[in-house]
């Protein structure tokens, strides 16, 4: 199972290469399973599409979809399959399990001292750009780069800016055009790792080619950006405020920032100044200079705080780590260029788990920036506009040297106002237009094509729901854990007002008396409370305990393992007896391990086991079925019974029941297991039915004997 499998295309990159390879080889064996996840398997490169479908079977990647036949639809229709949230809200009943994404725009304007500085910069940039108009192609985009990077360091943050201008001839220049395509300052493309440092070897290499004057300019800009103080950052004071009221309104919001600068810059000064007001908001500042578990250590840790939390972050974390549980606002404090990369921030707390049913995204740019105004009126915009008539998001064509060429058309070789709205309808804009919206109608016949509308919610949920009478549902792995907790020492409890909200003390002097095994499992952070649930999507705070958790694994197989080896404890068992008011005659339960042969047209037989109970009316020739057995197991005891007298009756039982599972012939408990053998094969031909797969020569038989693994004896407390 390949997780994020649009990263597994080529693409620029060695890292990227070789994961390719190794899918691909993984993929190249016909008898190994593969399945290929991932939330945008087309990232607006048509190649990398083709590749990630080639994975599949080689010849797909040859096709073209816009122009498949018939019989290349059914068969790619087999392997691929495309559904959105959209398809999901509409046929899934219930409570949402998404949250609605609120969109609002918030704005500053730049103080006379900024205005300076940038207009300053913007002069130098577009000198920087036109002197270079008769150079070579390559050197003529190393220009337009460091233009562009000059003016978006300088909007991000003053450090941002002085870091950009400060940051000279420190290490090697560039300077073959292979390392220059390996920079991209700009546009951030999705098949990249995201970097939030300074582009500084590309600043160093356009400052070799400048004339002295212009490097003594640079200094001067160097110096201006540098005395910007606190009060003059407009960006800065309006991003506080904007801060303060959504934690006011209840949320914990992420500032999104491009660069590490502004990131520490934001976070050093949100810091101080919301610990006046609001003492109990605590900020966290993530960057990729730290180590990517660093980083997943770290804000997971923070999400698990209570109280009100901001983190500060760039877009190291816009990828990998979801941020759902501890998140539900955004604020874009630097908006990305790419609307892929506006997208996947926003994905990081708009997504399934978020317990909060509305979560905020803002878009924070500069009224009187002309370079923020072009990208949300061209790129972001446009974004927004598809994404609310397709109900998701579509990647905008990766063309970096389009967008650059827009940028610096509009930016430079255009009318000479500074501030004029910039439209960017000219230049190649409308070629970058033309590809988006082709991709928008590719977007819509995919979804016609793939939506894999023969695969019925309703049966889907019948299987889901059948699945879970066997290994069991969220109540029963509440019931399991909150059982377990006694026999094992552990202290937990319910948590103050919150609904199927718990908590597990684990400070050490608590665990004195829990196993070994059982300690292994908690949280390595022993803070003395870990909080946890039993409820999807998990309330905020809480950690989310399904039955294939780590801890309920450990749990549940210590306790197992502790009755398979009979060593005489207590706590763990697998024969009881207790007295109850729940039966009116001796009834015996059985936990019993059966299996099946499932027999396929043209394959092997498979084997397969599942947990079964049943019972046995003690010394006749009655049997309950499981949906009768089941219920019985939750009887209490009403009465003592000595340990004697349970061991006498459990032995009695036991070589009262050996006939039976002698000779099937001899046995009433073949019929039950070949009408759970019957429905299980009916389950089995209505999900491949409802796929097309063929179901004749399926067949599904029990095999003799199964095993007995436990053995609960109801007495009657009052014998008849």
């Amino acid at each position: 199972m390949v997780d994020e499998a649009h990263g597994a295309t080529p693409g620029r990159g060695t890292d990227r290469h070789l994961r390719y390879e190794l899918v691909r080889e993984l993929a190249a064996n016909p008898n190994r399973h593969l399945i290929l996840l991932t939330a945008t398997p087309h990232s607006g490169i048509a190649e990398s599409f083709q590749k990630l479908l080639g994975l599949l079977r080689p010849e797909f990647e040859a096709w073209d979809l816009t122009e498949l036949t018939e019989s290349q639809r059914r068969e790619l229709a087999k392997h691929f399959v495309q559904r959105t949230r959209m398809d999901i809200e509409k046929q899934w009943k219930g409570a949402p399990i998404f949250p609605k994404r609120e969109t609002v725009d918030a704005t500053y304007t730049l103080s006379p001292a900024y205005r300076e500085l940038f207009e300053a910069v913007y002069r130098f940039s577009k000198n920087i750009v036109k002197s270079g108009l008769a150079l070579a192609a390559h050197q003529r985009r190393m220009r337009w780069w460091s233009a562009l990077v000059l003016l978006r360091c300088v909007m991000s943050s003053p450090r941002a800016a002085a870091v950009a201008l400060a940051k000279r001839r420190q290490g090697e220049a560039l300077t073959a055009e292979e390392d220059v395509e390996d920079v991209s300052p700009i546009y951030e493309p999705s098949d990249r790792r995201p970097s939030d440092e300074v582009p500084t070897p590309l600043l160093e290499q356009t400052e070799a080619d400048l004339m002295p004057t212009e490097q003594r300019r640079l200094r001067e800009l160097e110096r201006m950006a540098a005395a910007i103080s606190e009060a003059e950052d407009k960006k800065l004071q309006e991003a506080i405020r904007l801060v303060r009221r959504l934690l006011q309104q209840g949320h914990n919001p992420v500032v999104w920032c491009y660069y590490v600068d502004t990131a520490e810059y934001v976070a050093e000064k949100l810091e101080a100044a919301l610990a006046a007001e609001t003492p109990s908001a605590r900020v966290l500042c993530v960057t990729g200079r730290l180590g990517e578990e660093e980083r997943r250590l770290k804000v997971e840790a923070f999400m698990r705080e209570p109280g009100r939390r901001v983190l500060v972050a760039t877009d190291c974390l816009s990828e990998g780590i979801n941020l759902q549980k501890g998140f539900d606002a955004v604020i874009h404090y630097d908006l990305p260029w790419n609307p892929n990369r506006l997208e996947q921030r926003e994905g990081r707390v708009d997504r399934y788990g978020q317990p909060k049913p509305v979560v905020k995204a803002v878009r924070f740019y500069g009224r009187d920036n002309p370079v923020d105004g072009a990208i949300i009126r061209v790129l972001l915009d446009k974004a927004r506009e598809i994404r609310r008539i397709l109900g998701t998001h579509v990647p905008v064509p990766e063309e970096e040297r389009l967008i650059m060429e827009a940028l610096v058309h509009a930016l430079f070789l255009g009318r000479e106002q500074i501030y004029r709205q910039l439209t960017l309808l000219e230049g190649p804009v409308p070629e970058i237009h033309r590809k988006w919206e082709l991709d928008a109608q590719r977007e819509r016949e995919s979804r016609t094509r793939f939506a894999q509308h023969a695969l019925k919610p309703d049966i889907v949920r019948r299987e889901l729901e059948a699945t879970d009478q066997v290994l069991g549902d969220p109540d029963a792995v509440r019931n399991f854990v909150l059982t377990a907790r006694q026999k094992v020492g552990l202290q937990v409890g319910p948590r103050g007002r919150y609904a199927d909200v718990w908590e597990v003390i684990t400070e050490e002097a608590a665990l004195v008396s829990v196993p070994a095994a059982v300690q292994h499992a908690l949280p390595r952070d022993r803070s003395g409370r870990w909080v946890i649930t039993f409820t999807s999507p998990t309330p905020e705070g809480a950690e989310y305990l399904g039955r294939n958790h780590p801890f309920v694994t450990a749990l549940a197989r210590y306790l197992f393992e502790q009755a398979l080896e009979g060593n005489g404890v207590d706590h763990s068992a697998r024969a009881g007896a207790i007295r109850t008011r729940a039966v009116g005659h001796l009834t015996a339960l059985l936990l019993l391990r059966p299996r099946y042969l499932i027999h396929r047209p043209n394959r092997n037989p498979l084997l397969a086991e599942e947990v079964l109970v049943v019972g046995w009316r003690a010394f006749s020739d009655r049997w309950l079925a499981p949906e009768e057995a089941l219920p019985l197991l939750t009887a209490e005891p009403t009465a003592n019974m000595l340990p004697a007298e349970k061991r006498e009756l459990v032995q009695d039982v036991l070589e009262a029941l050996q006939p039976f599972f002698a000779e099937a012939d001899a046995s009433p408990l073949p019929n039950i297991l070949a009408a759970r053998a019957a429905q299980l094969e009916e389950a089995h031909r209505r999900v491949r039915q409802s796929v097309g797969e063929q179901v004749r020569g399926l067949k599904v038989e029990p095999h003799w004997p199964p095993d007995i693994l436990g053995i609960l004896l109801l007495q009657p407390e009052v014998m008849p």
